[in-house]
């Protein structure tokens, strides 16, 4: 990226087009930042690299402090410009209720309509290209969780909100149900400032966390995080890990849940995050009852398509364990005892026996 000269007052100007142009455009908000971040940044993020807690995410890891330089990600790089936009689908059934209904799936309320890379890259590129428009040597990359970027701790240091103790970006007005984007542009625009953080000594978060995967304020072992296990893993979950999975078969948002800043919980207008093929509130037996052809076919343009059919049967196969014991459910599991994938009969086998117990 090349800078470019340009009046501060046309700047100023220029950023407040940006925020209305933004919010046209369905954000919640833009707020804007530098191109760094304070070097104990990249202290924490070794230190959370050295301690293993990113698990089998070796991207982590392989991009190390690149993370939090943004001006090095993308070289001449000024500004980052942070965006929300809201996921949470009103329709949708209640959270907290599905999780009480053992027989019942649990799918974190993010994944139950399009997958958000493709609709936040679609408006940051919007957003940007008109930023060109205004100023034709703008030069700019844009990002949703796609790129080695501390998003949130940008997002923070832009004044989005602040980064609670189960570590994810809080708004004092509208919770944390939402998604984040950036566009890395050449453009010396006003910087926007930080907010405290309003946690205080409240723990309901590192309390509510089912696995306890929150290990200190501020700090997630991604190792015991059922996000991790149900997404990100790529192997079964680990046996002593399982039974404290409950019926949550892709994600988790229990700290998200408890957490009293929620109650502001803006729900989203977006149709694109809007509940599909009633995924909201669908039995364990009814999923694990598509065959892959149904996976593929009601699973595309889902964020859940990219963990594969066999790990999207071995989380309902664990799940279905820890349901209450059922002549169905074990009738279910001995269909696919010889499923082809090793995943899938490793988890099957763990979740008869665990009715078995029950019977």
């Amino acid at each position: 990226m090349s800078e470019i000269s340009c009046k501060n007052e046309n700047y100023r100007d220029l950023a407040g087009q940006i925020k209305r142009w933004a919010q046209d455009l369905g954000f919640a908000e833009a707020r804007i930042t530098r191109a760094e971040l304070p070097p104990e940044a990249e202290q924490q993020l070794a230190t959370w690299l050295a301690a293993a807690y990113h698990g089998e995410m070796d991207y982590m890891a392989r991009h190390g402090a690149l993370r939090v330089r943004p001006a090095e990600l993308v070289p001449g790089t000024l500004r980052v410009i942070s965006l929300r936009m809201h996921y949470w689908p009103e329709s949708a059934a209640d959270a907290e209720q599905v999780l009480t209904r053992p027989q019942q799936a649990y799918i974190s309320r993010y994944a139950l309509g399009r997958d958000y890379h493709k609709v936040l890259r679609n408006r940051l590129q919007k957003l940007a290209e008109q930023i060109s428009a205004a100023v034709p040597a703008h030069q700019f990359r844009v990002f949703t969780d796609s790129a080695p970027l501390a998003e949130v701790a940008l997002a923070a240091q832009a004044g989005q909100g602040w980064r609670g103790k189960h570590t994810l970006l809080l708004n004092k007005k509208q919770g944390s149900l939402f998604f984040l984007g950036e566009i890395l542009t050449n453009l010396p625009l006003p910087e926007d400032e930080a907010e405290d953080g309003h946690c205080g000594r409240c723990t309901r978060c590192i309390d509510a966390c089912p696995t306890g995967a929150i290990v200190a304020p501020y700090t997630v072992d991604a190792r015991r995080c059922i996000s991790y296990l149900t997404i990100e893993l790529k192997g079964a979950i680990p046996e002593p890990m399982r039974p404290l999975i409950g019926n949550r078969i892709y994600g988790c948002d229990d700290c998200q849940l408890v957490c009293p800043w929620n109650r502001f919980v803006v729900p989203s207008r977006e149709a694109d995050f809007a509940v599909r093929h009633g995924l909201d509130d669908v039995s364990l037996l009814a999923l694990f009852a598509w065959h892959e052809q149904d996976f593929q076919q009601r699973m595309a343009g889902s964020p859940i398509y990219r963990i594969g059919y066999a790990k999207w049967l071995s989380n309902i196969a664990i799940a279905l364990g820890n349901a209450p014991y059922s002549a169905e459910v074990v009738q279910a599991l001995q269909g696919r005892a010889d499923d082809a994938a090793d995943i899938v009969r490793e988890s099957v086998a763990w979740a008869l026996q665990q009715q078995q117990q029950k019977a």
